[in-house]
C-alpha cells in the first residue's frame, strides 16, 4: 500500500467499458488505452467461469467477525466490513465486471487457516494480519493500519485458537498498513517482545510522509474513495483491499534489523529465512521463508493485482527493474521449499508449481513494462505516447493477478518514464506552459467563451470522446469555477469514466472528483499524525519538517542563529541558521558562540514546542524573541486543498 494512509487517471478501457457498462461502440472506442492490462485479452474476453480464486479465498475459513463493524473508544466506526454486503451477484451497469469480481474476493472477511500453525485475518482493514503459532505464543506479521482493527483481529484469532500471548512482531515493510496497528497487538510495554523489520524501516516509515505528507494524505482520500458512499454506484474497493481504516496509528520501533538475504532468525521456536527486496514495492522490504512450515511470505511484492510503480496519491517512483529482479531471485530461493505463499494483501496461493507460476507471471509483468517503456523511450516516444501504445502480451494480461485493479498499465508506464526522463518530454512547447488557471482562461477565450466551450464539450461527449470532453470542461471550471453548468457537465462525465474503469483507484479518483464538483471539498476524515509517529522522527527530521514549511518570502530579510540542545541524546547540540529564507542546521557537542538563543530541552519538550504548546519547562538562555520570529514564518499546510477546482 501506500505509506501512511495510504497512499491518477484518464479513462476506462475500451473493452472493459463496453463489457461492463454497455457504453455505445463510439464511446467505448473513444476511451482508448485506459486503466487496465490492455492487450488482445480485454475484460470481455476474460474467463469469468474460472472460480479458482473464489475457492482459494474461502479455503481454510474458520469464522467471520460478526457484526463486521469495529469502533474506537468513543464509539466511532473505524471499520465497516458489512458496508460491502452489496457486492453480491452479477456486476451492475455502474461497475466494471472485472473490478466487481475483484471486490467480491477482497471483501471476504474473517479468520482463515493458511497452513499448519499459520492463520490470517483478512478483510478487517486494507491489509492482512498473519499469525504464526510458536512454542509459547503467537508471532504477528503486519498488524494492519489501526490499533482498533488489529485488536479486533487478534481477538478473533484468540476466540478460536486460544488466548495466546504475542511473542514476536514482524513488519514486512514501512507502509502504514503494515505497522500502524502495532498498539493493538502490543498495547503495553513492548520492550520484551522481539520486533523485526528490514534495514531502513524507521527512516522510511516516518520520512516519506513528513515532507509531502499533507498532499499525499489529501490525494489518498481520492485514491481510496474515503468520502464516497459504499455502493454499486460509488466506492466498491481499491483493488488491493476495500479501503483504509480510520483508527489510531502507532509505531513501535523494531528491536532488530534484517540486513541481508539469507539471514536467519528464530522467534518463539519458529525459524525465519529472509530475502531482502529494497526498492521494490517499498524502499525497505523483505520476504521470508518458514522452512519447517513450508510456507513463504511475499510481503507486498507478489499479490493478486498489478501493483503501483507510481502511486496516484504521490510517492517516489519505484524501480520496476529491481522488482522483477527480486521476484526472479524469489523463484530461485523458494522453489520446492514452500507449499503455500501468502502476502500482506489478498488470499494465499497453494501448490509449489502454482506459486512459482504466480511469481514468474508477476516478474514478467514488471519486467515487460520496464523494458518496453525503455525501448519506446529510446525510439523517441514520450510517456503519454508510450502509455497509449503499450500493450501486454495476452499470456500476461489474461492472468487475473496481473489485471490493473490497483496499479494500471497507463500510469505505471508514465511512472517508469518519469523515473528515467523526469517531467519534461523534450518538446520546447511544454517547457514553459501557463499554470492551470491562466492556461484555462486562454483556452476558453480562444474557443469563444464559456458557453461555446461547454457546447463543444457536449458535442465531443455525444460523439463518445469523453476524454477530450473532460479536457474542455476542466478548462471551463478552472477559468470560471463559479460555473455550475460546467461543474455539472464535468461531474457527469467523471462519473461515467469512473464507473467504467477496471482500475479501482481510477474509479475512486473520478467519482471523488465528481462528488467534490457537486458538493464541494469535505474535511479529510483521516490523519497520519500520532504521538508514536512524532516520537519516531529524529531531530534532523523534525528540523527538516520545519524547514519545508518556512514561508520563504516572509523570511527573506530575517537572519538568526540558535542552538537546540538535547542532553538526553548524547549531549548533541543542533545549530540552526535562518538566512535568505532558508533554515539550515548542523550538529555536534559544542555550543555555537554566535547563537542568539539556546534552548535546552528533552525531545518531548521539543515536540510540544513545535506543536504550539509553548516553552513549558524548556531552559532558555538568550533572546527568546528569536524563536518567536522563526515560528512566525513557519506556515501551516492545508489538508483539504482543492483538486478538481482551482
Amino acid at each position: 500500500m501506500t505509506p501512511m494512509n495510504r497512499r491518477n487517471f484518464v479513462a476506462a478501457a475500451a473493452g472493459a467499458a463496453a463489457a461492463a457498462v454497455a457504453l455505445s461502440p463510439e464511446t467505448a472506442s473513444a476511451l482508448g488505452n485506459g486503466p487496465h492490462a490492455r492487450s488482445a485479452t480485454d475484460e470481455g474476453d476474460l474467463d469469468f467461469g474460472d472460480r479458482d480464486d473464489f475457492k482459494d479465498t474461502d479455503r481454510g475459513f474458520v469464522a467471520a467477525l460478526s457484526p463486521g463493524v469495529i469502533k474506537n473508544a468513543k464509539g466511532q466506526v473505524v471499520w465497516d466490513a458489512d458496508a460491502y454486503r452489496f457486492l453480491k451477484g452479477d456486476a451492475p451497469e455502474t461497475a466494471s465486471k472485472s473490478l466487481w469480481r475483484q471486490s467480491q474476493l477482497v471483501s471476504k472477511q474473517g479468520l482463515y487457516k493458511v497452513a499448519d500453525r499459520i492463520y490470517q485475518v483478512r478483510g478487517l482493514d486494507l491489509s492482512n494480519m498473519t499469525l504464526v503459532e510458536g512454542d509459547t505464543g503467537v508471532i504477528v506479521i503486519d498488524p494492519l493500519i489501526s490499533a482498533e482493527t488489529a485488536s479486533a483481529a487478534l481477538k478473533l484469532y484468540r476466540t478460536h485458537r486460544g488466548d495466546k500471548k504475542v511473542t514476536g512482531l514482524i513488519y514486512t515493510h514501512p507502509h502504514v498498513d503494515h505497522f500502524g496497528g502495532c498498539r493493538g497487538v502490543l498495547p503495553g510495554d513492548a520492550t520484551s517482545v522481539p520486533i523485526l523489520a528490514p534495514e531502513g524501516f524507521m527512516e522510511h516509515a516516518v520520512s516519506e510522509n513528513v515532507y509531502a505528507g499533507t498532499a499525499m494524505q489529501r490525494r489518498s482520500g481520492y485514491m481510496y474513495g474515503a468520502q464516497l458512499p459504499k455502493s454499486a454506484a460509488g466506492q466498491i474497493g481499491c483493488g488491493l483491499g476495500q479501503t483504509v481504516s480510520l483508527g489510531s496509528i502507532g509505531l513501535i520501533p523494531p528491536t532488530k534489523d534484517i540486513t541481508r538475504t539469507g539471514q536467519t532468525e528464530t522467534l518463539d521456536g519458529v525459524r525465519f529465512e529472509f530475502q531482502m527486496t529494497p526498492g521494490t514495492e517499498a524502499a525497505a522490504e523483505m520476504n521470508f521463508l518458514l522452512p519447517e512450515l513450508r510456507a513463504v511470505c511475499m510481503a507486498e511484492n507478489a499479490t493478486h493485482t498489478m501493483h503501483n510503480i507510481i502511486t496516484l496519491r504521490g510517492a517516489q517512483v519505484r524501480d520496476a527493474r529491481q522488482w522483477a529482479h527480486y521476484l526472479n531471485e524469489s523463484v530461485t530461493l523458494f522453489d520446492g521449499k514452500a507449499d503455500v505463499a501468502f502476502a500482506s494483501h489478498h488470499w494465499p496461493t497453494w501448490g509449489g508449481g502454482v506459486i512459482v507460476e504466480l511469481l514468474e507471471q508477476q516478474r514478467d509483468l514488471y519486467a515487460y513494462m520496464h523494458d518496453q517503456t525503455l525501448r519506446m523511450i529510446n525510439a523517441g516516444m514520450t510517456g503519454r505516447e508510450i502509455a497509449e501504445e503499450m500493450e501486454l502480451p495476452p499470456a500476461l494480461a489474461e492472468v487475473w493477478a496481473n489485471r490493473g485493479y490497483y496499479g494500471s498499465l497507463s500510469h505505471n508506464v508514465k511512472g517508469i518514464y518519469q523515473r528515467y526522463m523526469g517531467w519534461f518530454d523534450g518538446n520546447p512547447a511544454h517547457l514553459w506552459e501557463h499554470p492551470p488557471v491562466a492556461e484555462a482562461k486562454r483556452y476558453v477565450k480562444a474557443l469563444g467563451g464559456r458557453a461555446a466551450t461547454i457546447a463543444k464539450a457536449r458535442g465531443f461527449a455525444r460523439d463518445g470522446d469523453l476524454r477530450f470532453a473532460v479536457t474542455l470542461l476542466n478548462h471551463v471550471v478552472f477559468a470560471d469555477p463559479k460555473s455550475r453548468t460546467a461543474k455539472h457537465e464535468l461531474a457527469k462525465i467523471y462519473t461515467k469514466l469512473g464507473q467504467a474503469s477496471e482500475n479501482a483507484v481510477w474509479r475512486n479518483f473520478y467519482l471523488t472528483g465528481a462528488q467534490e464538483l457537486r458538493e464541494g471539498v469535505k474535511e479529510s476524515p483521516t490523519s497520519v499524525v500520532s504521538a508514536d509517529m512524532l516520537m519516531a522522527l529524529d531531530v534532523d527530521q523534525l528540523i527538516d519538517s520545519v524547514a519545508i514549511r518556512i514561508e520563504g518570502p516572509k523570511a527573506w530579510d530575517l537572519k538568526l542563529r540558535m542552538d537546540w540542545s538535547l542532553p538526553e541524546l548524547g549531549g548533541k547540540i543542533w545549530h540552526l541558521t535562518l538566512r535568505h529564507g532558508v533554515l539550515t542546521y548542523r550538529s555536534d557537542e559544542k555550543p555555537d558562540p554566535d547563537a542568539g538563543v539556546t534552548l535546552t530541552m528533552t525531545k518531548p519538550q521539543l515536540l510540544a514546542m513545535l506543536g504550539g504548546k509553548g516553552l513549558g519547562d524548556i531552559d532558555v538562555k538568550g533572546d527568546v524573541s528569536l524563536l518567536a520570529k522563526l515560528l512566525a514564518v513557519v506556515g501551516k499546510p492545508d489538508p483539504d486543498f482543492p483538486i478538481v477546482t482551482p
